[in-house]
């Protein structure tokens, strides 16, 4: 099963850009079968305010917003370790 995890940012958010690629690697380490995508909320607002994102950046895991504010590497890590034995 692949785990889907998102990421919500803007072009001008410097957070996000200073985030993404720790996040993503933290991720890419955690679970072997993911999809990583990063999501311009500008592009896909509708989404975003569906899933209830309100504040940059934000991760959703499997279609769940589960950080409305930027987590660290671990406990991105952690989420997704519980997700996981979540769908096992």
């Amino acid at each position: 099963m692949v785990v889907k995890v998102e990421l919500f940012r803007s072009a001008g958010c410097s957070q996000c850009a200073a985030a993404q690629a720790s996040l993503k690697a933290a991720a890419q380490q955690t679970i072997e079968n993911i999809e990583w995508r990063e999501i311009n909320v500008l592009e896909e607002l509708d989404y975003a305010v569906e899933l209830g994102v309100l504040t940059l950046p934000a991760i959703a895991v499997d279609g769940k917003l589960v950080f409305s504010s930027l987590p660290t590497p671990q406990q991105l890590r952690d989420a997704l370790i519980r997700t996981a034995s979540d769908i096992t």
